[in-house]
């Protein structure tokens, strides 16, 4: 053992230096394999409060997340990117009073090994208050009218009051709290939930408080004056559209009008319509958009426009034809070719407005076959259809192919080639 001792004691630089060495290779070898990076966490950390006195609050809102600057190694980095909420910033406020404070942000990551290199920021400067309550009265603010020949009863809000609470020199800022409500020619009773608004004495919104409940439930009761009625309106026609048309659809605006008279009975005797004049169709070919007188008895009156307006649409009967034997044309055919189609005519469907159809010729349709750049043979060809009139489309061919024979052409021969 002393031989041991003694050996130690002769060599222990070396002994020293080969434990240094060692150690050097190994922070080495581990750096390498897992080298250290310095950067952003990719998204700011969220402030973390803890310690905080329930009967203090924040007189400001105070940042919401810090920016971090770390270093660690590659492997750590990856753990932070995968779930970032491994890194916390706390800010601690345990025993403080009310007052302005300045408190450093606690950086805590659950992985190592890291080092902070920044923050911001570093400290966060606030100001506790009191927590205080204070119960309003709302307020209600109409806005607009009901409709005309209606009348609005007493309103009610469920409920009546409510508690803004926060900080004090906020809190302290609220003189009321009011709701406010749209009428906007209303002609039903009004039953909504609103929010509830908590303004100064200038009537300006107070920030950074709480309203309990936030929205109160407004009932305000519409009913019709006595003489007033809504009646809808009926249109009534003369005539009808010209031949090959019809009557698509008609609309009448407003589509309910209120009639008035000194005589509730009279009003009440009406039926629920009221007819306009005679809207004219007749030999219409486009859609009508007019404005026209109501049909009303005597004593009775409209309350506003005397007049509404009347739109009717017209459009053309949509139907299909056939036209049968339509020759088929040639073109592109090389001169010294001869062709021979079969058949040499076919038939064709054509759809569109029928005022249109009627006036078809076989003038208005072309039919061809396409034979530039074809040499000598039998093929199997897709007629082509050309429809020279506006609206028309064809629908399909029969026989949707034909037989198309070239043969080289005889000197002096003629070429046959089917005309138009």
């Amino acid at each position: 053992m002393r031989v041991i001792f003694r050996w130690i004691a002769n060599n222990y630089r070396t002994f020293l230096w080969a434990f240094a060495l060692a150690v050097a290779v190994w922070i080495s070898s581990v750096t390498s394999a897992d080298p250290d990076q310095t950067r952003s966490i990719s998204s700011p950390a969220p402030i973390e409060i803890i310690g905080q006195s329930s009967n203090l609050v924040f007189s400001k809102p105070i940042p919401s997340s810090v920016e971090l600057t770390l270093r660690a190694p590659s492997s750590v980095w990856k753990l932070i990117d995968a779930d970032p909420q491994i890194v916390r910033a706390i800010l601690d406020v345990s025993g403080l009073s009310a007052g302005e404070h300045t408190v450093e942000l606690q950086i805590q990551v659950n992985a190592r090994p890291v080092q902070t290199v920044s923050v911001a920021p570093q400290a966060v400067t606030f100001t506790l208050e009191p927590l205080i309550t204070k119960t309003l009265e709302v307020d209600l603010r109409i806005s607009g009218e009901a409709a005309v020949g209606y009348q609005v009863g007493e309103s009610s809000l469920e409920p009546d009051k409510i508690v803004v609470s926060g900080a004090q020199s906020q809190v302290e800022k609220v003189s009321r709290a009011r709701v406010s409500a749209d009428l906007n020619s209303l002609r039903e009773n009004f039953d909504q939930f609103l929010k509830v608004e908590a303004l100064d004495e200038r009537g300006q919104p107070v920030s950074g408080v709480s309203v309990s409940p936030e929205i109160v439930r407004v009932i305000m009761p519409i009913s019709q004056q006595g003489g007033y009625r809504d009646v809808a309106v009926k249109v009534t026609m003369l005539g009808r559209v010209a031949s090959g048309y019809r009557l698509t659809d008609i609309s009448v605006s407003p589509p309910v009008v209120t009639i008035y008279s000194e005589d509730p009975d009279l009003v009440n005797s009406l039926p629920g319509v009221l007819e306009t004049q005679p809207l004219d169709l007749q030999n219409a070919k486009e859609d009508i958009a007019t404005r026209l007188k109501l049909s009303l008895l005597p004593g009775i009156s409209i309350v506003g426009e005397p007049t509404v307006l009347v739109q009717a649409g017209v459009s053309p009967i949509e139907s299909s034809v056939t036209l049968s034997g339509q020759r088929i044309e040639i073109v592109g055919l090389e001169s010294d070719l001869n062709a021979q189609v079969s058949p040499t005519s076919v038939d064709i469907i054509l759809s569109g407005p029928l005022p249109i159809l009627d006036t078809l010729t076989r003038q208005s349709v072309r039919v061809t076959v396409d034979l530039t750049g074809f040499g000598a043979g039998t093929y199997q060809l897709t007629p082509i259809v050309q429809v020279l009139v506006d609206n028309i489309v064809a629908e399909s061919i029969l026989p949707n192919t034909v037989e198309v024979s070239l043969t080289p052409l005889e000197q002096g021969a003629p070429t046959s080639t089917p005309t138009p």
